[in-house]
């Protein structure tokens, strides 16, 4: 997931945190301690791999508390390995020693490292999970993403259809059984539900959540209503056979009278309830009808929304039905065409898919952690010939891909951006980029 998706900070501080919580409920044992220092190191290891983060998986707030609980494990099991070996009073004396050097030290480290730069500070999509108007008042070029936006109850029922129903009964389950792995699953499920109502683009980390939620909520109710089921049926078996090897007796039998109304309760709850039967094959049925629906449902939505690519746009029905390839057709052009070092400037949009199809460097792409080269090239993109020359020779670049809707009908074109475009970077790179701009706003 780390050389894939920078969203791997999110499961990188969701097992400390779940760490925190094992320890809060006074669950701590030995096996926690070996499973996170093996995944610290096997997993920090791996993630150092990736040339995109190299050392900030050491160096980066955004995972001080994936390292801060590993020194924090250790320096609990030095304290218990030291408790082992003294005596009371020894430890007593010691243990308040140890630990305001350990934290002053750690305190201390970080501060010294965030002011000399040593340390990669927290991104904007950070600070927006923790405060969703964050990216509206500092970094609007977030907030304008689509991706980004918050994710509405329509789309949960698109993407995860029927287990945004089941879900919640998988969360009663989880605190009916309140194991070590059903603790991880809330840990998981509340905190990955909670950031994908802030962005859409985090379905991708809630999915599972709701897969895991609904599976448990789901195989529950099954074993549940098919024992009653299976019981219902045996008891009616029973009592049928029971009436057919009965003999009749000439010689009435003098009725007894129950002493309690406790005796004739539980006679009736001993026996077969009213509706039991009934009851579970209603259930049964519903659950199999809700899982057939939702494996269709699954199947539309991968064909029709998530498997068709993006550089492919189709249009129209039938004979009127247009296919516009031009995206490919440009990208295909620029693999061949353009020296392997040459430099495209495009709007951001397209930057990954130059990147990897074209396989030519961008000026801008997808990542918009530059938000100056972003608002240079919308300036560039916003000005007339003359002045986007000159703003193109500052970046050396070779090529310029501008997308003209012309008769396709495509709605995006690069020519019309205009001012609006700086709106999306903070004021003090407006007035970096574009002074003449800010002083006409």
């Amino acid at each position: 997931m780390a050389a894939s998706w920078g969203a791997y900070i999110f499961i990188s501080n969701l097992i400390p945190l779940y760490v925190l919580v094992m320890i809060a409920i006074r669950r701590y044992h030995r096996r926690l301690y070996v499973a996170y220092t093996t995944f610290w190191a096997v997993g920090g290891l791996l993630a150092m791999q990736v040339r995109f983060i190299g050392s900030n998986h050491v160096t980066s707030h955004e995972l001080l508390a994936f390292n801060m609980v590993w020194l924090g494990l250790q320096a609990w099991e030095v304290l218990l390995w030291l408790r082992a070996r003294t005596t009371q009073a020894q430890f007593s004396a010691a243990i308040s020693t140890v630990l305001l050097t350990a934290v002053g030290l750690v305190f201390g480290g970080v501060v010294v490292l965030t002011a000399a730069g040593k340390m990669t500070p927290w991104t904007g999509r950070f600070w927006t999970l923790l405060n969703p108007t964050y990216a509206k008042k500092y970094i609007p070029i977030i907030a304008s993403v689509s991706e980004h936006q918050p994710t509405t109850w329509a789309t949960y029922i698109f993407d995860v259809h029927v287990l945004a129903l089941a879900a919640p009964a998988g969360l009663y389950f989880c605190f009916k059984g309140m194991r070590d792995a059903q603790l991880f699953l809330l840990t998981f499920a509340l905190t990955a539900i909670y950031f994908s109502g802030i962005m859409i683009r985090l379905m991708l980390v809630a999915a599972p959540a709701f897969v895991l939620l609904g599976s448990l909520a789901i195989s529950s109710t099954l074993d549940t209503y098919a024992t009653d089921l299976r019981e219902a049926t045996s008891s009616s078996g029973m009592a049928a056979d029971a009436a057919a090897l009965a003999e009749p007796s000439s010689t009435p039998q003098p009725v007894k009278k129950s002493k309690s109304k406790v005796a004739s309760s539980k006679q009736l709850l001993g026996g077969v309830l009213p509706y039991r039967r009934d009851t579970a094959v209603v259930v049964l049925l519903l659950l199999l009808g809700g899982l057939i629906s939702y494996s269709k449902h699954c199947k539309w939505v991968t064909s029709e929304a998530y498997s068709s690519p993006s550089i492919v746009l189709i249009s129209g029905w039938g004979p009127h039905r247009v296919v516009l390839d031009d995206f490919r057709e440009a990208y295909y052009w620029l693999r061949h065409n353009t020296a392997p070092d040459a430099k495209i400037m495009s709007w951001w949009d397209y930057g990954y898919q130059i990147t990897s199809m074209a396989n030519r460097t961008v000026i801008v792409d997808n990542n918009t952690w530059n938000n100056t080269h972003i608002a240079t090239v919308g300036r560039a993109m916003a000005s007339n010939e003359e002045d986007a020359y000159e703003i193109i020779k500052r970046l050396d670049v070779d090529y310029v891909l501008v997308i003209f809707g012309g008769l396709s009908g495509y709605s995006r074109q690069d020519d019309s951006l205009d001012g609006a475009v700086l709106d999306l970077t903070q004021p003090h790179i407006r007035q970096e980029v574009h002074p003449n701009y800010c002083l006409s706003q």
